[in-house]
């Protein structure tokens, strides 16, 4: 059906130093660089050239807004963006030692070894990964 969606192509993060995040993103996530101006920078995840895996657009703002929400359910405060890592008490030690601002890792109930921890990039935009894979994903 044409009004179908299928698959989400970029997630737009706003930045204030496109060159410091570009290496941010390169040394943390492991991302390749696509496109590069000196306002914006589209990056590739590993594996992004796999239909489904979006990139990440990078723009040069003077915003101060971060990308996150607050749950006013369970006071905790959400990423709109999770990141999968297979290996999520390595990939958490690894973001320490970079001295990037982590969470504790959240294990979900019933599910061993499954769940995830929020971090955020240079510009405190919140960000979490986990190692739960859903329905429908490779």
């Amino acid at each position: 059906m044409w009004r179908i969606v299928p698959r989400i192509a970029t997630i737009e993060i706003p930045v204030t130093n496109i060159k410091a995040s570009i290496d941010w993103y390169q040394k943390v996530l492991g991302t390749k660089v696509a496109h590069e101006t000196d306002y914006d920078a589209m990056l590739h995840l590993q594996g992004g050239n796999r239909i489904g895996v979006p990139t990440l657009y990078l723009v040069q703002t003077e915003s101060v807004r971060n990308l996150s929400f607050l749950n006013t359910n369970t006071n905790i405060i959400h990423s709109v963006i999770d990141f999968y890592v297979p290996d999520l008490e390595r990939y958490h030690t690894f973001l320490k030692e970079q001295g990037v601002e982590v969470s504790g890792i959240n294990f979900l109930p019933g599910m061993e070894g499954k769940g995830g921890f929020g971090f955020k990039d240079p510009d405190g935009n919140s960000l979490s990964v986990c190692n739960v894979t859903h329905q429908g994903q490779v």
